[in-house]
């Protein structure tokens, strides 16, 4: 890659945006799913009683079946919505970004 090229993409507004947009979606996502694991985590660690306790009298089934379920779903939901996000509005900054410079190339 030569060094015109480099300094075209890193000094166009819409890398920057999308730099920008990118870094920040994909933090307050993984936070997110931080929250979710740590506090798993730390229920665990701290009220073992909680995930202990049965959803009726008689079963089987305990709080933590449904609770890690949900954790499950989550991070493949939170990877859908990342995914979307980066085949749409991320994509469409690629694509101008490349565009923009297709003349160097």
């Amino acid at each position: 890659m030569n060094k015109e090229l480099v300094d075209r993409i890193s000094n166009n507004p819409k890398y920057q945006e999308l730099v920008s947009k990118r870094s920040s979606f994909a933090i307050k996502l993984a936070i997110f799913v931080l929250v979710v694991y740590y506090g798993f985590v730390l229920t665990i660690a701290f009220d073992k009683e909680f995930f202990a306790t049965k959803l009726s009298d008689g079963g089987v089934m305990t709080v933590a079946w449904p609770i890690a379920t949900a954790i499950i779903l989550i991070a493949f939901i939170t990877t859908v919505i990342y995914v979307v996000k980066a085949n749409g509005e991320f994509e469409d900054l690629t694509n101008d970004i490349k565009n923009d410079v297709k003349d160097i190339l």
